[in-house]
């Protein structure tokens, strides 16, 4: 591993930003199917249309806007503040602590940050689930970027400029392709983090073991 390239590409790196939701914990919980059963009832509630209705137009915003919120901050002017307090109490009895990824994110040097489209009380729950908590410098969620979501350009610089991060010094781990290539461009090393690769441009390295390829920064 002495000559594992990926050490030098990550060298000059000092701010890590961790998505939260199947980056942090395997895709394999499924809690995301628990998050979009109560996206759709929220929905169904709040437009007053039925549950085929309702899953058509949380589909349409999250490809339309990046978030199923946002779309609805857009069309309807809904107030996001119940609808993630409502859409993220969810179980997290699926989720056990992870020693391994606790142990390499605790050995990055730096500053780490969790950022997610998520709201940050959801993601304080989630990572104490994980055996995550107190290794982050801060969490952040959509309610910190003005509950403009990922894949905004204009969110990262909001959450990066309010955190004091340079991205020309950042690397970004996330689940979903669209939201590195904002990243990308603005100078970040950027890691697909999910079971498949997705060969896109603006992503460097895809891992399906984010503990072991953390491992690989410093062995």
């Amino acid at each position: 591993m002495l000559n594992d390239p990926v050490r030098t590409e990550f060298s000059h790196v000092r701010a890590w930003v961790f998505d939260l939701d199947n980056t942090l914990y395997h895709p394999s919980a499924r809690l995301f199917d628990q998050i979009e059963v109560r996206m759709t009832a929220w929905v169904m509630q709040t437009l007053r249309v039925d549950r085929t209705e309702a899953d058509r137009l949380r589909r349409h915003y999250w490809a339309s806007y990046g978030t199923t919120l946002a779309g609805l901050m857009q069309e309807h002017g809904v107030d996001p503040a119940p609808y993630l307090t409502d859409v993220h109490e969810i179980s997290l009895e699926h989720l056990t602590p992870d020693p391994a990824l606790a142990a390499q994110i605790r050995a990055l040097p730096g500053r780490r940050i969790v950022y997610t489209n998520g709201s940050a009380p959801y993601a304080e729950r989630v990572l104490a689930a994980r055996g995550l908590s107190n290794l982050f410098d801060a969490v952040y969620g959509v309610e910190n970027a003005g509950f403009r979501p990922k894949p905004e350009r204009g969110a990262f610089e909001m959450i990066f400029a309010n955190d004091g991060i340079d991205p020309a010094r950042a690397a970004m781990f996330e689940d979903d392709p669209r939201n590195l290539a904002a990243p990308h461009e603005m100078g970040m090393r950027t890691v697909h983090v999910a079971p498949e690769p997705v060969p896109k441009p603006h992503i460097h390295y895809h891992t399906d073991d984010l503990a072991g390829f953390l491992a690989r920064l410093w062995r």
